[in-house]
C-alpha cells in the first residue's frame, strides 16, 4: 500500500478514470454534507493564513492487467461520495463561469471540466474521469454534460450539484477566491497493491468523514469486494441489485439493514443489535464455512423476497389482506418468524388456508396482547424463537400448543381476559383504535366500508358540561357514568356527522338526518331502536362489540388432550399428566383448607398466574415458577424462587436450602401451617413472583 498526502485537484488531473464498483452503496450525500463541504471550502478560501483543508482519504486499486485499455482504471474502495461531490462542486463551478454571471480570471470553464471531470482525448464511457455505478451514471453524466436534468431532479445528484449552484451565484465571494480555496484541498492518495493488500480489510480499517456506509453497504462489499470481476458483476446484477431496487421501494435504506437484522435472527435464533449487524453477519459467515458465497446471496435474495412480501406487498390478495392488518400494527418484530413460515408456505410445506391461519393467529396474539396491556418488550425475544417450537409434521397443531402454553409476559390472553380488558380499556386515545373500529365494523362484509371516511363519535358526550337532558337520562350518579365509560367501547362509534351530532341529546342523534337511525354502518345499528343512553346499554353494547371481537381475533384452540402431549417439564422434556388427586392422601381437614386459601390468593396475583401441577408439587408460573407448594400432613411447605439475600423477611420464616436436596424450584423454604400466617405468606410469595416479572 502506498499513501501520498496530495494536492486534490493534482490528483483529479492527468489521464485516468475512477471506476466506483458495482458492489458500492450508490450516491449517499445529503444536503447537511454538501453544506459542511461549502463551509469548509468558504473558510479556506476567505483566510488566508489557511494553508490547507484536509477532505479524507481515496482508497483505490488498478482494475488489473487484464484489462486492456488505453486509460489507467482505478476501482474505488473508499472515498467515492467525496470524489463525487466536489466534481458535482466543479461541475457548478464551471457552469457559472461559462453564464458570465461571475468573472474567473484564474482558469476558465473548459480547462476545470478538460482537468477534473473528463478525459478529453477519450471517447465513450472512458471519456469521464469518474465512472458511477448505474444507479447514478445517467444523472452524473448528464450533469457534467449539462444536459436537462428534468427527468433527473429527484435524485441527489441532480439536488446536489443544484444547491453548489446556488451557493456560488449567491456568495460574496469571488470565483477567483473560490477556485484558491478549492486548491487548499488536501487528500491522502491511497494506492493499493492487489498482490499484497487486502482491500476489504482496509476498507474495514477506515474512518470515514462522511456520512456512515449502512450495514448494508458493509455486507454487500464485504461478499462482492474479493471476487473475480465477472462472478461479481454476475451475482450483483442477478441478486443483490435486483433486492436494492425493490427496497428502493420503501423509501428507507434502513429497512435493508432492519431485513439483514431479521436474516440473521431467523438463522441463528440471536438477535443482533442494529448498529452491529455487519460483525453479527461474519460471525455467521464464518460458522458456515460450507456455504459458498453464491449460495449465501440466494438465500439472502429469497429471503428479502419474502420481507419484501411482509413489509411492502404480497402478491396473493388474501394474503395481502391479512399483511395489511399486521402492518397496521406495526408487527416488525414478528418477520424472523414470518419469513420462516412465508418459506414453508412457498416450498408447500404449508398450505395456503394454514399459511392464512398463522398469520391471522400472529395478529390476534399481538392485537390481544394490546388490548390488554402487556408489554410488548418481549415480543422480539418470542417470535425469535417461536419457529423452533414448531413440529413440521403437526405444523399447525404445534404453533397453536406453542402459543396456548406461553405463560405471563408471553402469554396468549385467553378470550375472558380479552373480553374484560376490551370492555375497560380506553379505546379512544389506544393507538390502534382506527383499526380496532374498522374490524369491528367491516367483519363479514363482502364490501368494506372505507372507514377512514368516517370520524371516532362519542355517544355519550365528552363535554363535562352535560344538557340536563343527558343528566337526566343518565340518573342521579351521571358524573360517575361519564368519567367511567366515557371513553370506552360500548360508548364509541363511526359517524360521518362528528359535528352535526355534537353534545345533542341521544334521541337527536338517532333521529337527526345522518343520525343513527339513518346510518349504514353495522356499528351504528345497535343504536338505531333505543330509547335511552345509559350505564346499562353502554354495558349491552360492550358486551355486543366484545362478542363480535372474540369471533375477529380468535384464540387458538386445541383439545385439553392434545395440549397436555406438548407440556414440558422443567428440563424440557414433554411431561406425563398429573393432577391434584395425586395429592388427595394429604389435603384433608385443615391442610385442604390452608391449601385452597393460599392457592386462590396466588391465582389472584395476576392474570398471569398459571397452575401446574407436578409429580411431587403443585407449580406457579409467571414468566417461571416463582413459587412451588409441597402438601404434607403437618401443613405446606413452599419453596420461593429467590436466594435467601435476596427476600425481605423481618419474622425470619424462610430457610436456606440452597444446599439441601429437596423437590421444586428455588433455594428458599417456608412452612405454612395456619391460616392466620398466610397475610404474611404472601409478602414473601409477592416478592418472587415481582423478581419474576421484571
Amino acid at each position: 500500500m502506498k499513501a501520498t498526502e496530495t494536492n486534490f485537484l493534482d490528483f483529479m488531473r492527468g489521464v485516468k478514470q475512477f471506476q466506483i464498483p458495482i458492489y458500492q452503496r450508490t450516491y449517499s450525500w445529503n444536503q447537511k454534507q454538501c453544506q459542511q463541504l461549502w463551509n469548509d471550502i468558504e473558510r479556506v478560501a476567505r483566510d488566508e493564513s489557511l494553508a490547507a483543508h484536509f477532505l479524507g482519504s481515496v482508497v483505490y486499486i488498478e482494475k488489473g492487467l487484464y484489462q486492456v485499455t488505453s486509460i489507467p482504471q482505478l476501482l474505488v474502495i473508499d472515498g467515492q461520495q467525496r470524489l463525487t461531490t466536489i466534481s458535482l462542486f466543479l461541475a457548478a463551478f464551471a457552469d457559472v463561469i461559462s453564464s458570465g454571471e461571475k468573472e474567473c480570471t484564474l482558469i476558465s470553464a473548459k480547462k476545470i471540466r478538460n482537468y477534473y471531470l473528463f478525459n478529453a482525448d477519450e471517447e465513450d464511457e472512458k471519456r469521464y474521469k469518474i465512472y458511477l455505478t448505474r444507479k447514478d451514471r445517467e444523472a452524473f453524466i448528464a450533469v457534467i454534460e449539462g444536459k436537462e436534468l428534468e427527468d433527473y431532479a429527484h435524485t441527489k445528484i441532480a439536488r446536489n450539484y443544484q444547491f453548489f449552484l446556488e451557493k456560488l451565484r449567491k456568495s460574496k465571494l469571488t470565483l477567483d477566491q473560490v477556485y484558491q480555496g478549492l486548491m487548499k484541498l488536501i487528500v491522502v492518495d491511497i494506492a493499493l497493491d492487489r498482490d499484497k493488500d487486502n482491500p476489504q480489510l482496509i476498507f474495514e480499517s477506515l474512518n470515514s468523514t462522511g456520512l456512515d456506509l449502512s450495514q448494508a453497504d458493509l455486507i454487500r462489499n464485504y461478499f462482492l469486494m474479493g471476487l473475480e470481476a465477472k462472478k461479481q458483476e454476475r451475482l450483483y446484477n442477478d441478486y443483490w441489485y435486483k433486492l436494492e431496487q425493490k427496497f428502493d421501494e420503501l423509501n428507507d435504506q434502513q429497512y435493508f439493514d432492519r431485513f439483514i437484522r431479521d436474516y440473521l435472527t431467523l438463522k441463528t435464533g440471536q438477535i443482533p443489535n442494529i448498529g452491529s449487524v455487519y460483525e453479527s453477519f461474519k460471525q455467521y459467515v464464518d460458522q458456515n464455512r460450507d456455504l459458498s458465497v453464491e449460495e449465501i446471496i440466494k438465500d439472502i435474495y429469497k429471503y428479502g423476497t419474502f420481507y419484501l412480501y411482509l413489509a411492502l406487498r404480497s402478491k396473493d390478495p388474501d394474503i395481502e389482506s391479512v399483511l395489511q392488518d399486521i402492518r397496521t400494527l406495526k408487527v416488525d418484530v414478528a418477520y424472523p418468524f414470518l419469513m420462516e413460515v412465508y418459506h414453508d408456505y412457498d416450498e408447500d410445506v404449508i398450505d395456503k388456508s394454514e399459511f392464512l391461519e398463522i398469520l391471522k393467529l400472529v395478529e390476534s396474539y399481538v392485537f390481544r396482547r394490546a388490548i390488554c396491556g402487556i408489554p410488548a418488550n418481549s415480543l422480539n425475544k418470542t417470535f425469535a424463537a417461536l419457529y423452533k417450537e414448531i413440529d413440521k409434521e403437526h405444523y399447525l397443531e404445534s404453533l397453536k400448543a406453542a402459543f396456548l402454553l406461553k405463560t405471563s409476559y408471553r402469554r396468549f390472553p385467553t378470550d375472558i381476559e380479552f373480553e374484560k380488558e376490551l370492555k375497560i380499556k380506553d379505546i379512544y386515545h389506544f393507538r390502534s383504535r382506527n383499526y380496532l373500529l374498522r374490524k369491528l365494523e367491516n367483519y363479514g362484509r363482502k364490501e368494506p366500508v372505507q372507514v377512514q371516511n368516517y370520524t371516532v363519535e362519542h355517544i355519550l358526550p365528552q363535554n363535562r358540561n352535560l344538557s340536563d337532558e343527558w343528566k337526566e337520562m343518565l340518573g342521579e350518579n351521571w358524573e360517575e357514568v361519564q368519567k367511567t365509560y366515557l371513553h370506552t367501547i360500548g360508548n364509541l362509534t363511526l359517524t360521518g356527522y362528528n359535528s352535526e351530532l355534537s353534545d345533542k341529546p341521544f334521541h337527536e342523534k338517532q333521529n337527526m338526518e345522518g343520525g343513527f337511525k339513518h346510518s349504514p354502518l353495522w356499528l351504528n345499528r345497535s343504536l338505531a331502536h333505543l330509547t335511552k343512553w345509559d350505564e346499562e346499554e353502554i354495558l349491552k353494547r360492550a358486551e355486543l362489540l366484545a362478542n363480535r371481537a372474540l369471533e375477529i381475533w380468535k384464540s387458538p384452540q386445541l383439545p385439553e388432550e392434545v395440549l397436555e402431549r406438548y407440556k414440558q417439564d422443567e428440563h424440557g422434556n414433554r411431561q406425563g399428566s398429573y393432577s391434584l388427586a395425586q395429592f388427595q392422601h394429604v389435603l384433608v381437614g385443615s391442610v385442604k383448607e390452608l391449601f385452597e386459601q393460599i392457592r386462590g390468593q396466588i391465582l389472584e396475583l395476576d392474570s398471569s398466574v398459571k397452575e401446574e401441577v407436578k409429580k411431587y408439587y403443585i407449580a406457579y408460573k409467571a414468566a417461571t415458577n416463582f413459587v412451588d407448594v409441597t402438601p404434607q400432613r403437618s401443613g405446606l411447605k413452599l419453596f420461593l424462587n429467590l436466594d435467601l439475600d435476596e427476600i425481605h423477611d423481618p419474622k425470619e420464616m424462610c430457610r436456606d436450602v440452597s444446599n439441601i436436596g429437596h423437590h421444586g424450584n428455588g433455594n428458599v423454604e417456608v412452612k405454612l401451617s395456619s391460616l392466620e400466617e398466610i397475610p404474611y405468606v404472601m409478602t414473601l410469595i409477592r416478592q418472587a413472583f415481582e423478581k419474576h416479572c421484571e
